[in-house]
């Protein structure tokens, strides 16, 4: 972690822009580009003012960067990138990706992507991550180049692996298990709170009816007028105050989102992992195949039916020159399918001992987070009620010199 990127340079993503352009079909659209600013630390550290280097990304430039690194790191807990269009919000919050509360919000989740990434021991090493930080024009090209889409593996051929599997590591069964569960829960915490948040603010609106009805009394009475009066603004300042708590809120419900996104990328683990043992389980399957083949060839007796097996019935037996051949071919056929199969459990053997070393970082790291978040809405939620015993503790006084 000495070596990590996020040591030795300070990442922020300061601010967002709203632009205008053209897209690749050549169609006018509206878009966000948010300023990345760089600054080396080492020179701070020796009394120097570093220079500060800045670039613009769109949010697809993000995506493209994350879908870059979970290909190219198939066996790493990829950090998510904030939500596009907001979820999980309460009704008088706007969903939409323009609205610039919520474009704060994904701004301060893009600067979190970064520094998930520049802290993680393997992804912070990566040149191109390096590149997406420093290099404002080429960028995508480069990324392009590295032929990372081809590497890609199809949903048609994950599912398959998903169903045809016939010995799945059990370990990886369960964390993709545990991963629906977390998943599930933080989805039903997200829909209580945004509950709560709803409630709450209909609550705190409607003290401003006591606001108001204490204003039209206080015109009525004269000794009762000036502490009815006091007491009204207390109401109204309470009243308004919700607005900017709910706001405030809705940093910690996006830090729980962030762990609900995380679910997903503990599933792409396992997915890769299901697809590594499908590949060996055919690898084995086509090499015992092909020696039972060779076998049958060699002694001249098929054990089990064929089309090829029907042909020779039909149309005659092979010459021993043709057979001899057909062997020959076989054989190397053979001597490759043992080496690709002990190269794929090589590759099988690395694959869990990485991948299961960074779900043990990330599991670390989640229930550092997730307690301090949640510990953080507590907090908040306990300030906020002082708040609400502050504001009736003054509107009591207001009562008592009347």
């Amino acid at each position: 972690m000495e070596d990590c990127l996020a040591k030795k340079m300070e990442i922020t993503v300061s601010e967002a822009e709203k632009r205008t352009g053209r897209n690749a079909m050549n169609i006018q659209e509206t878009y966000t580009a948010y300023l990345i600013e760089t600054r080396a630390v080492e020179s701070q550290s020796e009394g120097q003012c570093a220079p500060v280097d800045s670039l613009w990304r769109r949010y697809s430039e993000f995506e493209l960067l994350r879908n870059y690194l979970s290909v190219t790191y198939p066996h790493i807990v990829v950090p998510p990138l904030p939500e596009k269009r907001a979820d999980f919000v309460w009704h008088k919050l706007s969903a939409d990706n323009m609205d610039p509360d919520f474009v704060e919000r994904r701004r301060i989740g893009l600067e979190n992507f970064l520094l998930r990434v520049a802290s993680h021991p393997v992804l912070c090493q990566d040149k191109i991550f390096y590149s997406f930080l420093t290099q404002e024009g080429g960028w995508k090209e480069m990324v392009n180049e590295t032929g990372f889409q081809l590497k890609a593996d199809s949903r048609l051929k994950a599912l398959n692996a998903t169903f045809r599997v016939k010995n799945p590591d059990k370990r990886f069964t369960e964390l993709k298990h545990y991963s629906d569960e977390l998943q599930s829960v933080i989805s039903h915490l997200l829909r209580v709170r945004a509950r709560v948040a709803d409630r709450l603010y209909g609550v705190y609106k409607v003290h401003g009816n006591y606001g108001r009805v204490f204003s039209e009394w206080s015109a009525i009475e004269k000794e009762m007028g000036d502490g009815l009066q006091s007491a009204g603004h207390h109401m109204d300042v309470y009243a308004a105050s919700i607005d900017d708590i709910l706001e405030e809120e809705e940093h910690y419900a996006d830090q729980l989102k962030e762990y609900l996104f995380y679910a997903e990328a503990l599933r792409a683990v396992c997915r890769k992992h299901e697809l590594m043992q499908y590949d060996l389980e055919m690898a084995a399957q086509d090499l015992t195949s092909k020696k039972q083949q060779c076998e049958e060839l060699a002694t001249g007796t098929v054990r089990t039916f064929s089309l090829k097996g029907m042909t020779s019935k039909l149309f005659g037996q092979e010459t021993p020159e043709q057979r001899e051949a057909k062997i020959k071919v076989l054989e190397e056929q053979i001597q490759e399918g043992e080496e690709q199969l002990k190269s794929k459990n090589l590759e099988g053997r690395d694959f869990v001992k990485s991948a299961w070393a960074d779900i043990e970082r990330f599991k670390e790291q989640k229930n550092h987070d997730l307690k301090e978040a949640l510990i953080s809405y507590a907090v908040m939620q306990i300030s906020m009620c002082k708040k609400g015993i502050q504001v009736w503790t003054n509107a009591k006084e207001c009562f008592s010199k009347m």
